[in-house]
């Protein structure tokens, strides 16, 4: 297990990141999960389904968000024990750092600009008109094309590649295997065969963004595609032509958005979502994992859709139900029907009688 070469006290954390010790003021050099922590290590406590663990729990201490006299470890005892240890772990494991160099196997136009800050690694290409903002890192084997601007503070990790006239904001974080500003999905049918429709937008990325690898994000047919400040975007992702995401929304993997739709802000899409085109989701929505959503949200909230897993069985006599559902329908109108005629006769027997 990678340990921090640097030790802090429990104290130093409270300082930085805030909450309050229980206990012993114990050093930590590394953060590890309930099962798999040692002495030196800081673990953290969310919720009752872990209780077992943390009794047999090594660590040398434990974040949680309340105290327990049970647990015989130091406690910092804070509101958001998983936000506290997500700081711990850039303080012992910060992010590569811009050795400030350009490798002598990269390719570069003569009138790219490169901040004298910035790494270019081994067999990058960057195409005329591109713009290398400050500290800003591209690993080997990306290609970045022609009139580019990718702003300070970013990472482009290997084997990137970022078409061209695409634009990129600072502290921007891109996973191996991406691909931003390929082309959209446009084509018309001519009678006999598709012809492709140019896609001559682009694709506009904020600040604080990160991109999941082998994620793809089409440039827009005519206006652009927009991923605002702050989205997370999972692994193999596709986010078609002239989608905007709205800012601090997250996707989880496998999932893709069609065409011309708006995601809106602060949104959380689970995996395997299936999102048409040309359509609206609401800021403040979520959609649980494996959701179909073929028409506009206006309302947030939590939204699902699909079938959950079943036993082979259940899933097979449903399934046959749902084939007969037609069937089913037709015979329950000719049913309600003919109560309603035997009501009618009814009522009509009854008027005479009086």
């Amino acid at each position: 297990m990678t340990r921090h070469k640097k030790a802090y006290k429990l104290s130093q954390l409270i300082e930085e990141f805030g909450g309050e010790l229980f206990g012993l003021d114990v050093e930590i050099s590394n953060v590890a999960s309930l099962e798999s922590a040692q002495a030196g290590d800081l673990s953290f406590y969310t919720g009752v389904k872990y209780a077992e663990k943390v009794a047999t729990c090594r660590a040398s201490a434990l974040v949680v968000k309340q105290f327990s006299a049970e647990y015989q470890l130091p406690q910092i005892v804070i509101k958001d024990p998983q936000l506290f240890v997500a700081r711990v772990l850039k303080l012992l494991f910060p992010v590569k750092k811009s050795s400030a160099s350009i490798h002598s196997t990269a390719v570069i136009a003569n009138d790219v600009v490169i901040d004298s800050s910035a790494e270019i690694g081994s067999f990058v290409t960057i195409e005329s008109g591109a713009h290398i903002g400050a500290n800003t890192i591209i690993d080997s084997h990306c290609y970045i094309g022609a009139n580019v601007h990718i702003g300070k503070n970013c990472w482009v990790h290997p084997r990137v590649v970022v078409y061209s006239d695409c634009l990129i904001g600072d502290s921007t974080e891109i996973h191996s295997g991406a691909v931003v500003g390929s082309d959209g999905f446009g084509n018309a049918w001519n009678g006999k065969a598709w012809e492709k429709i140019p896609q001559i937008g682009k694709v506009i990325i904020g600040s604080n963004v990160e991109i999941g690898a082998n994620t793809t994000i089409d440039r827009g047919a005519l206006d652009d595609t927009v991923i605002s400040d702050g989205v997370r975007l999972d692994n193999l992702i596709q986010i078609a032509h002239n989608v905007k995401v709205g800012a601090h929304t997250a996707i989880a993997a496998c999932s893709g958005i069609a065409g011309s739709t708006t995601v809106g802000a602060n949104c959380l899409i689970g995996g395997g979502v299936l999102i048409a085109g040309h359509i609206e989701i609401a800021s403040g929505v979520t959609l649980l994992s494996g959701s179909g959503t073929p028409a506009s949200l206006t309302e947030p909230g939590v939204y699902a859709s699909g079938v959950p897993t079943m036993p082979y069985a259940v899933w097979a006599r449903s399934g046959l139900q749902y084939r007969r559902l037609d069937e089913m329908a037709k015979r329950i109108k000719k049913l309600e029907k003919s109560c309603r005629i035997n009501d009618l006769q009814q009522s009509g027997e009854e008027n005479a009688t009086d």
